[in-house]
């Protein structure tokens, strides 16, 4: 079993910055592909970023690309989110998840997920 925790969350102003963290624990998730989703009021969980063990396979909604990086430490088996230029359409709440099947293409799909933690909060006010 793995668990994912999430931290860093909080509230900041139009145009600041937060860096989430996800600590997995239970197992390594060296070759797992991770990611981001994240959960606004009255939608629809909506996919981030995500990112495989290598590098390689990475990827961005276009809302968030060129503003948030994502990034990992497999030997920490800890999950980055770097948000810059924050928007108040940036505010929800945001998970990490992991996907323990190696896709090449990556997906933006929530149920092919395996794992999620259980959630940071980001509020962005104008």
């Amino acid at each position: 079993q793995v668990q994912l925790v999430e931290s860093g969350g909080g509230s900041v102003q139009t145009g600041g910055s937060l860096t989430l963290s996800c600590a997995a624990s239970g197992r390594s998730l060296g070759t797992y592909t991770m990611g981001w989703f994240r959960l606004a009021s009255g939608t629809e969980r909506e996919f981030v970023a995500s990112r495989d063990w290598s590098g390689v396979a990475t990827y961005y909604a276009d809302s968030v690309k060129g503003r948030f990086t994502i990034s990992r430490d497999n030997a920490k088996n800890t999950l980055y989110l770097q948000m810059n230029t924050l928007k108040p359409e940036d505010t929800a709440v945001y998970y990490c998840v992991a996907d323990a099947n190696w896709r090449p293409l990556g997906t933006t799909k929530p149920g092919d997920y395996d794992y999620w933690g259980q959630g940071t909060q980001v509020t962005v006010s104008s």
